[in-house]
């Protein structure tokens, strides 16, 4: 079955708690408004490391090292209505989430 309308939400944040409760919300509030909903599905997340000298003077070999890892996840909605588009911009994200939007 295809479909002709679909909305792709994509949300990247580095909180993995908080995008699972954001990507939560969007999908029950589409889900209220009576329409498909496929996800929230979790995408490979992308981790950054990065290596630091602890002094820049002496002991070469005394490092730290830090991670950066940044979750994603995707919803899709499969023929919105009027209504389901109103009510997702209503919604509030907490800050620290991205989202994007593709139709």
């Amino acid at each position: 079955m295809t479909y002709k309308n679909k909305i792709r939400i994509r949300l990247k944040s580095f909180d993995s708690g908080l995008i699972d409760k954001s990507s939560a919300g969007i999908a029950d509030t589409a889900k209220r408004s009576g329409v498909k909903v496929v996800g929230p599905l979790p995408l490979p997340n992308k981790k950054e490391i990065f290596t630091v000298n602890r002094s820049p003077h002496k002991d070469k070999k005394s490092m730290d090292q830090y991670e950066l890892r940044t979750h994603d996840r995707m919803i899709e909605i499969h023929d919105p209505t009027v209504d389901t588009i109103e009510s997702l911009k209503k919604l509030n994200l907490p800050a620290g989430v991205e989202i994007s939007i593709n139709a």
